[in-house]
């Protein structure tokens, strides 16, 4: 079962551009109401990591490209959607996160929790706008952020930054690039392309902390 669930799952990504125009043919003006609420989901509530983001813009910029949704719709609503997720995550992390933190707690440790407030106040304000690069770092960054207690002013600019930035290179560069015919016929391989280019800084960053330990 779980097999199947993450081959359906790997075909989904793989085959956007199909399911995309699905939608489009299905829904119409409602197409922009479920992207919003994908990209919503990815980036504001922890447990939903696995949605495709990076993919999911670029092929929406595509479709843009081809004349069947609207570049300027999509941006500001797609930007919005990213806005207020990390938003929500941000404050779920910030009033629930703690609790889960215990002295007695065999995973969640307190002394974690005073390692992240340290590294946030440290590093914190970089690290809310790099995040929004990395698939599942994304989700998870802002709930810690909430966690190590940086105010919410200070996030919620750099969330701005982010967010628009994020949503900015992915849907324009589908737009751009997307109705390459080369693009167009290889879509498969763009996709996986677009995904070990956004885990490539997880990757190296394993790799040095390996190699320091």
């Amino acid at each position: 079962m779980i097999i199947e669930t993450i081959q359906q799952f790997i075909e989904l990504i793989l085959n956007l551009d199909k399911y995309i125009g699905a939608l489009i043919q299905t829904f119409g003006l409602g197409t922009y109401a479920i992207l919003f609420f994908i990209v919503f989901l990815e980036t504001g509530f922890v447990v939903t990591p696995f949605l495709p983001g990076d993919s999911l813009l670029f092929a929406s910029g595509a479709f843009a490209a081809q004349g069947l949704l609207d570049i300027t719709i999509l941006f500001l609503l797609l930007s919005a959607a990213a806005i207020l997720g990390d938003s929500v995550n941000y404050s779920i992390g910030k009033y629930l996160g703690p609790k889960m933190f215990k002295e007695n707690s065999r995973y969640l440790k307190k002394k974690y929790l005073e390692r992240t407030e340290k590294f946030y106040e440290k590093h914190g304000c970089k690290t809310i706008v790099i995040a929004r690069f990395v698939p599942v770092v994304r989700t998870f960054a802002p709930f810690v952020a909430g966690i190590g207690k940086m105010t919410y002013k200070k996030f919620l600019s750099y969330n701005i930054i982010g967010g628009i930035s994020w949503v900015a290179i992915f849907l324009f560069g589908g737009y751009f690039f997307g109705s390459i015919p080369l693009v167009k016929e290889n879509f498969s391989i763009v996709i996986i392309g677009i995904i070990v280019v956004s885990l490539l800084p997880v990757v190296i960053e394993l790799i040095r902390h390996n190699i320091k330990k």
